[in-house]
């Protein structure tokens, strides 16, 4: 079945190529850019919403009007081959000059075949997995009508606080810059890619969303721009800029940002594009009004206007005052109809839109197959006290709110998903055992007190799964289940709309009234696997140390349900690995591997020493390290050997490690290689990842692992942001987390 998907994505790729030479493309666009009104310029820079538009028919914004006028250049969220094909036809048979509309939607981690959220598909380390989850969406939307996502969101974040780390992939540029490159090669081919938010969003101020971001120049470039660069370098179609500001002036509006470094630095061609309302919120930052901020965006280097109808409403009453010139209005209509160009929508308007292919493709066995071996690879073994796996017999207890939800399942950015669709983990745990053991079901609580729920009505738009009983009805009900079973699994943790977009939290923990469940279920001696449901870290301190085995499931896709079962009955042993830090408290956050000495550092394996930096009420190390996750199997890594002591400038390095699984089953191990340039012109991080490889390694089986260390990975931007290789000792740590001690050092001279 693999390699008949594999079969299908290359050839809707081959299918779906961009059309057309550069001269070919110059030509058709000048002579039909010579036939339009300033109107009509300004018209393909809009960008509206589509949710109001019913089988091309607009309501209350008359929507349809405006593409009849040329006066729309593309629509977002509209749904369905069918309903596309029709708007289509308004622009394409009913408006002046006949220019298609580009039609966008936000397929974050699927469209209707739903993969793992962002941050646990990061998890996998595997980027021909990331990849091919990418080419199966775009697969996905192309064939019903969408041409344009609005993803990867690439943002590095150091704080789980903030709601959107689910949407990304964790703290490291390095991991971030690989899975950037993975998923733009995997949604570019069928429809185009827009790489988000530029730029520095992840890092915005209290965890808090579209919250103020303020940082050096040198952090940026070292530790913030690397995954947007990816992008672009793997040839990224648009950019979309950020909410947050960038040196005191909106990412929306900041020329810098948007053409100094986006495109004279880094030789971006492609399109940018606003955030929702990114230009109206200007005026709320305090820059200007809307006039002003209209123009500083268009000047600033953005191309096309989300939601806010700024460049429509204001730009042509700027070019009478002279405020901006026609150069910039026809720079930003051109890039626009290149876009379209490339995706052959001036040779074939209709070309996504498949209603019949749709039905074949769309949420097909073949492509489910593939989310739900990527789903089980994206999970994370936290803890094991030799609980897990499971037998398939006796009598298994399933506990909790999130055991027997169906819309919860996709996770939070899954806007085309059928959330009426997926298993439940009940479902998927009585069809695996399928006669051989019994499974007992009871819920124990909410998913949230009622305190909680009223505070969130108006939040969650899935399955809150509130049960009138009252606690005590719910927590007997989940003890008489327990005491009659063998083995306890308790589904807890976050809903799939307790993280994403505007969900910043304070209390990253379990939610109080699943966290005495879990601890009246402890209290009954019986084995427990904790299946942990969450978009972020949270802080597991009781957890950690009174649960035997907790599995970390994020919220895995459309095929949540069967993939679980697959790992907690052994039938796929976990290989998943974090791809940001845990930390014990919300006190130590920002808490990374990547972090930089002090002129006080604590000194190894001590708590806390007086005036050294560390806390009175913690110790500064996480609960669980970057890179950390656990097997049904062992690895054990020999030492690091390196080819050479000492190097010359421009030379390279290898360095190998044997890695030998030392366990009765195979398994899947990440061997991380890490860097620590130990001494430069600026303060260095303790230690930068710089290699991964993800290797399969039956029982008692070795493998020789290796690294080459090239120039690249010894470099970093110094105080004048030039990206060099100081010369001096570099330590080089390859073992199964960041944590590891694992070395051996070699000199540049």
């Amino acid at each position: 079945m693999q390699s008949r998907v594999f079969f299908t994505i290359a050839l809707c790729a081959a299918l779906v190529s961009c059309s057309g030479d550069k001269s070919e493309m110059d030509a058709y666009i000048d002579d039909l850019m010579s036939k339009m009104t300033v109107e009509e310029k300004i018209g393909q820079m809009n960008l509206p919403v589509a949710g109001d538009i019913v089988t091309g028919q607009a309501k209350s914004s008359n929507i349809s009007e405006r593409i009849r006028k040329g006066e729309v250049g593309g629509l977002f969220n509209l749904k369905g081959a069918t309903k596309i094909e029709e708007v289509q036809r308004i622009a394409v048979e009913q408006s002046r000059l006949g220019i298609p509309l580009l039609f966008g939607m936000d397929i974050v981690h699927g469209y209707e075949t739903m993969f793992p959220i962002p941050l646990g598909l990061s998890c996998s380390w595997d980027m021909e997995a990331i990849e091919l989850s990418a080419r199966i969406a775009a697969q996905e939307a192309s064939v019903d009508g969408i041409c344009w996502t609005f993803s990867p969101m690439v943002d590095v974040s150091r704080d789980p606080r903030w709601g959107r780390v689910s949407e990304g992939s964790g703290e490291d540029p390095y991991l971030g810059s690989r899975v950037a490159e993975a998923m733009v090669r995997g949604y570019q081919g069928p429809i185009l890619s827009c790489v988000k938010h530029f730029a520095l969003y992840g890092a915005s101020e209290a965890g808090r969303d579209y919250n103020t971001v303020d940082m050096s120049r040198i952090r940026m470039y070292n530790d913030y721009f690397p995954p947007y660069k990816a992008a672009v370098d793997a040839g990224v179609a648009s950019v979309m800029a950020s909410f947050n500001e960038v040196d005191g002036i909106p990412a929306t509006g900041n020329k810098w940002l948007l053409t100094d470094v986006l495109r004279e630095q880094w030789g971006f061609q492609g399109f940018v594009v606003t955030d929702y309302t990114g230009i109206e919120e200007m005026i709320a930052h305090g820059v200007g009004d809307f006039e002003s901020v209209s123009v500083q965006a268009l000047e600033a280097g953005v191309d096309m206007d989300m939601v806010s109808e700024g460049f429509v409403q204001k730009l042509k009453t700027a070019l009478k005052k002279g405020l901006v010139s026609m150069n910039d209005i026809d720079t930003a209509c051109r890039r626009i109809l290149e876009a379209k160009y490339k995706l052959g929508l001036f040779s074939d308007p209709y070309k996504f839109c498949k209603p019949e292919e749709a039905s074949q493709v769309v949420y097909c066995q073949g492509y489910r197959d593939v989310a739900r071996r990527i789903a089980s690879e994206s999970f994370v073994l936290l803890k094991n006290d030799g609980v897990l796996p499971l037998k398939k017999q006796g009598t298994i207890g399933l506990v909790g709110p999130l055991a027997d939800t169906r819309s919860n399942m996709p996770g939070t950015w899954s806007v085309a998903a059928r959330l009426d669709v997926p298993k439940t983990i009940r479902e998927g745990l009585v069809e695996a055992v399928a006669g051989k053991a019994m499974v007992l079901y009871a819920k124990g609580s909410n998913l949230v007190s009622d305190y909680d729920l009223e505070m969130r009505s108006t939040m969650f738009g899935r399955e809150l799964g509130r049960d009138h009983r009252t606690d005590k009805q719910l927590l007997d009900e989940a003890l008489a289940v327990a005491r009659s079973s063998d083995v306890i699994i308790a589904a807890l943790g976050e809903s799939s709309e307790m993280s994403g977009e505007s969900s910043s939290r304070t209390d990253i923990s379990i939610p109080d009234v699943q966290q005495e469940l879990l601890k009246a279920l402890v209290a009954t001696g019986k084995p427990i696997v904790l299946l942990l449901f969450n978009g972020r870290p949270l802080t597991l301190n009781w957890e950690a140390e009174n649960v035997p085995a907790i599995l970390d499931v994020w919220f895995g896709g459309s095929e949540t349900a069967d993939a679980v079962a697959d790992v907690l009955f052994g039938e796929v042993n976990p290989s998943g690995k974090l791809t940001m830090t845990f930390p014990k408290n919300v006190g130590q956050i920002p808490i990374y591997y990547a972090a930089k000495n002090t002129g006080r550092p604590l000194q190894e394996g001590r708590w806390f020493e007086k005036f050294r930096s560390n806390y009175l009420d913690v110790d500064n190390q996480p609960l669980y390290p970057f890179g950390y996750g656990l097997s049904y199997t062992t690895f054990e890594y020999g030492p690091v050997t390196l080819n050479a002591k000492e190097i010359e400038a421009g030379e390279t390095v290898m360095a190998e490690v044997v890695v030998r699984n030392t366990g009765k089953v195979a398994g899947k191990e990440v061997v991380q290689m890490y860097i620590q340039d130990a001494v430069g012109s600026t303060t260095r991080p303790v230690r930068e990842l710089k290699g991964f490889q993800k290797i399969y390694l039956e029982p008692g089986e070795s493998k020789i692992v290796s690294f080459e260390i090239t120039p690249e990975l010894m470099s970093h931007y110094n105080s004048e942001l030039k990206f060099v290789a100081e010369p001096g000792e570099f330590i080089i740590f390859v073992g199964t987390d960041s944590e590891t001690r694992n070395s051996s050092s070699f000199n540049l001279r």
